[in-house]
């Protein structure tokens, strides 16, 4: 019997790491591939060399680990492509007064895109990455399904909603049915050189961890100061640029009402930020727009399911009816504060991720 090969996306880190070597000890052929997605140089803050991914201490690491273990190891440059989908994307979002999640464009477009094409060619019958997610085919329905990782506390398939079927079926998920204790446990026993690196949640090429630095450096996007009205349309205040701010957002405002107030709108065509007080924030549902149907088909009937508006454990019921154009609308069981446009919003049906789709607008 032939034995199947695997490419391991390497970031350097714990989880990676011991997926290449469970992979290798369960009969696979396996090498490992690290993705240089940016350089220090474009993206200014600094070159902290031991902050965000694409460092050359995670990269020394990885090499370090399929050196221990005689595993190949290549580094391929993904910079260009990274910069016209995922950077393009993240300062595009922010210039229309959403906030993006540049993690879900990455996977979508370059992990099980690219990068799955060219390990391909590379002669890997499959992709596997250190994501706490898991997917199974279900004979039934004949489809791939993705669902959450064991560790609910680091479950990542919040970030996965955009994987097609094609990509499930050539994808592993070593560690998914772990929890981070015993990975970190493991990769101590195999004396892994990434056994107790910390873990990055930042935005990677943001390297000094402020967008609106990057923003400004990079994309040369100029804060433009404007006027903070309330509900009424009375001027509040003095914001510093829209691409400052975020729905929600109640720190930094600088205005004093006698209460606590919060970002409500962002309206970047008349550089106008509204706010309004914490009841007011609430929605009662949201329109979702680039829905991709994972684990099951397009429905042709409202479903009643629930979803996550971002990445925390916090789940709400809905009912979610399908639209034109590849949008959604959504029902809130009971009124939300702080959806955010740009946004994620995943469909969950208890593990198995059955949707997901990007936040469009907020219904009041």
């Amino acid at each position: 019997m032939v034995k199947k090969t695997v490419a391991v996306a390497m970031s350097g880190g714990v989880d990676s790491s011991l997926s290449a070597i469970l992979l290798q000890q369960q009969g696979f052929n396996v090498f490992g591939v690290t993705m240089k997605l940016w350089d220090y140089a474009d993206v200014g803050g600094g070159t902290n060399t031991n902050s965000g991914c694409c460092n050359i201490n995670l990269i020394e690491g990885a090499r370090a680990v399929c050196a221990k273990y005689n595993i190949p190891h290549h580094v391929l440059n993904l910079s260009e492509d990274f910069k016209e989908s995922v950077i393009a994307d993240f300062v595009e979002e922010y210039k229309k007064g959403r906030t993006p999640n540049p993690c879900v464009v990455c996977n979508t477009r370059i992990k099980w895109d690219v990068l799955l094409d060219k390990v391909q060619v590379m002669g890997a019958d499959f992709l596997a990455t250190g994501h706490y997610a898991q997917v199974e085919f279900y004979p039934r329905s004949g489809r791939w399904v993705l669902k959450k990782g064991l560790d609910q506390k680091r479950d990542q398939s919040y970030f996965l909603w955009g994987l097609n079927q094609d990509s499930l079926s050539r994808t592993l998920f070593p560690i998914g049915k772990m929890t981070k204790k015993r990975v970190r446990q493991l990769a101590r026993e195999y004396e892994l050189r990434t056994a107790e690196n910390p873990e990055s949640r930042e935005i990677c090429f943001v390297t000094d961890n402020n967008y609106r630095r990057f923003l400004k450096d990079y994309a040369k996007l100029e804060p433009k100061p404007g006027p903070i009205l309330d509900e009424e349309g009375n001027k509040v205040g003095e914001h510093s640029g829209v691409q400052n701010y975020t729905v929600g957002q109640r720190r930094g405002l600088n205005i004093a009402l006698g209460e606590p107030v919060y970002v409500k709108k962002i309206d970047p065509e008349n550089n106008v930020i509204q706010v309004g007080r914490a009841q007011s924030i609430k929605a009662s549902g949201f329109i979702v727009n680039d829905m991709n149907w994972v684990s099951i088909s397009e429905p042709d009937k409202t479903i009643e399911c629930v979803v996550k508006i971002r990445y925390t454990p916090r789940e709400f019921p809905v009912k979610l009816a399908v639209l034109d154009n590849h949008e959604c609308e959504v029902d809130l069981s009971e009124p939300v504060a702080s959806i955010t446009p740009g946004q994620s919003a995943v469909f969950y049906n208890q593990d198995v991720v059955l949707s997901g789709g990007i936040i469009k607008e907020v219904k009041t």
